[in-house]
């Protein structure tokens, strides 16, 4: 069958060329963190669960990070409350003869009326079902995003034989067009690994926690490169081995 050219200006012909990499490439948003009245400090984190982080993503994750906080320091707010009214009593004491202010004692009691909840947290039967829940939470982020990784790896395997049979055919441009959404696929699996971290950052504050209720540290595993679908696949095995070691803590724990 004869064919036939038909000549086209050259703005259509360009509306037909494929875009070039640099054009769909997916953002790399930038780190940020904010430090805290205590010293430390809180880091945005990407939530893999809302697709590829932007730098509003990022900000939002810190914000949501602030309310916990301020949770977590309620006792050691408490406590300072009740310092003011016990060193004017101490000093009271000292006095001879002996007279801690009337209102100061009145403080002092109300504040440790307010204090008294905070002591449960050292008792097991409190503590235990904590722990059991933050560990099974744990296990579920960690499923999560175990079932994406593995979407991301058999992607991964796709666009390499794609690739394979594109330069085998010669087609330039559709091998620069897979390798582009294989670069996108590396760039989301680096943006999972990276999602581990707050898990880390959770692990190590509730350290003192486990160390009470009698359970060994745990630490999590560094992950590595996903650049490949070889290194993709060590990172989905090693997550699977931690998701089997937590969920044999947790079938140990009471409650």
């Amino acid at each position: 069958m004869p064919t036939l050219d038909i000549p086209v200006s050259a703005d259509l012909q360009k509306m037909f060329d494929l875009p070039s990499c640099e054009a769909i490439s997916l953002p790399k948003p930038m780190p940020m963190k904010l430090t805290l009245p205590t010293g430390g400090e809180f880091h945005a984190f990407a939530d893999i669960s809302k697709g590829i982080p932007t730098d509003c993503s990022m900000s939002f994750s810190l914000i949501l990070q602030i309310a916990p906080f301020l949770a977590s320091i309620e006792c050691l707010v408490k406590v300072l409350a009740l310092l003011k009214p016990l060193i004017d009593i101490i000093k009271g004491l000292t006095q001879v003869p002996p007279s801690p202010p009337v209102q100061a004692v009145s403080d002092f009691i109300d504040a440790a009326a307010k204090l008294l909840p905070c002591f449960g947290i050292l008792i097991g039967a409190n503590l235990f079902p904590f722990i059991k829940d933050l560990l099974m939470l744990i296990i579920s982020i960690l499923n999560c995003l175990l079932g994406q990784l593995k979407t991301i790896l058999a992607l991964m395997s796709g666009l390499s034989l794609q690739i394979n049979a594109a330069q085998a055919a010669g087609n330039d441009e559709l091998v620069k067009a897979l390798q582009c959404a294989q670069e996108n696929a590396q760039t989301s699996a680096d943006h999972m690994n990276n999602s581990m971290g707050p898990i880390s950052n959770v692990l190590n504050l509730v350290q003192p926690l486990l160390e009470i209720a009698g359970i060994d540290a745990i630490t999590l595993p560094g992950l590595g490169s996903s650049q490949d679908t070889a290194a993709l696949q060590n990172t989905v095995n090693t997550l699977q081995d931690v998701v089997s070691m937590l969920q044999d803590i947790v079938s140990k724990l009471p409650g």
